[in-house]
C-alpha cells in the first residue's frame, strides 16, 4: 500500500516526527510511505488544512496513494476538508481504538489526527499505536465481529451516497480556482512523488498543464 503523509502549515514541524514513526510502523507491514509534506514550517509552497484536503483527493483519485495520513491542530477542519471530496472517506482520529474501529467498521483511505491539541508528552507513543491499529488488519473486518455484515452493507450504502452527492474529480479540478489548484499542488515533494505514482493520465496530464501556466 503506498501512504501519503500531508502535513499543513500550523504543524508543519512536527512533519519529521510524524514521518519517522509511521515509517517505523508501517514500512515492515510491507506499506510504503511518501512525505508530501510540508517538511517543515518554513517551507516556500505553504499548505492550508483545505488544501491538505484537496491533495489527499488529488491522490486518491489518481490512484498516487491508497491511503493518506495528515490532520492539523484539532484534526477537525482537515478532516472536513478531505470529506469535502469525491473518493475520499476521512476518519478523525484521537487515539487507537478509534483508529482501529474506523478501519474496520467504516474503511476509509486518509485519517487527520489532532497534532496540536492533547499533543504533550508521550505523542509520539500513541502515534505509533494509532498507525499500528489502523494497519494492523484487513480493513472492515468489522467491529465487533459479529456486526460485520451489517457495517459492509452500510459503507455500501454510504458508497453510494457519495456517488450522487460528490461531483467528480476532472470537474472539480476544472471548477475550482486556478490560482488555489496551483498553490496546491506546486510543492517540490508533491511534484517528487504524485507524477511518478499517478495512475490516472487524465489527472496526472490536467496537474502538469496547471503547473505549466
Amino acid at each position: 500500500m503506498k501512504i501519503a503523509l500531508i502535513n499543513e502549515n500550523s504543524q508543519a514541524a512536527k512533519n519529521a516526527l510524524i514521518y519517522d514513526v509511521l515509517k517505523r510502523v508501517v514500512e515492515p507491514m510491507g506499506h510504503t510511505v511518501f512525505n508530501y509534506g510540508m517538511l517543515t514550517s518554513e517551507d516556500e509552497n505553504q499548505l492550508t488544512y483545505v488544501q491538505a484536503g484537496l491533495l489527499t483527493a488529488i491522490l486518491i483519485n489518481s490512484g498516487a496513494a491508497d491511503f493518506v495520513i495528515t490532520g492539523c491542530g484539532t484534526g477537525e477542519g482537515a478532516m472536513l476538508a478531505c470529506n469535502s471530496f469525491p473518493k475520499v472517506l476521512c476518519g478523525h482520529i484521537v487515539d487507537p481504538s478509534d483508529a482501529y474501529m474506523f478501519s474496520q467498521i467504516n474503511a476509509g483511505n486518509a485519517v487527520a489526527i489532532p497534532f496540536a491539541k492533547g499533543f504533550g508528552w508521550g505523542a509520539e507513543l500513541n502515534l505509533e499505536y494509532i498507525f499500528e491499529k489502523l494497519f494492523c488488519s484487513e480493513p472492515g473486518g468489522g467491529y465487533p465481529k459479529e456486526r460485520a455484515v451489517p457495517e459492509q452493507r452500510n459503507k455500501k450504502i454510504l458508497d453510494n451516497v457519495r456517488e450522487i452527492t460528490h461531483k467528480d474529480i476532472m470537474t472539480i479540478l476544472r471548477e475550482i480556482d486556478r490560482e488555489f489548484l496551483k498553490e496546491t499542488v506546486s510543492g517540490e515533494p508533491f511534484k517528487k512523488y504524485f507524477f511518478e505514482n499517478s495512475k490516472s493520465a487524465e489527472i496526472t496530464d490536467y496537474i502538469r498543464n496547471i503547473l505549466s501556466e
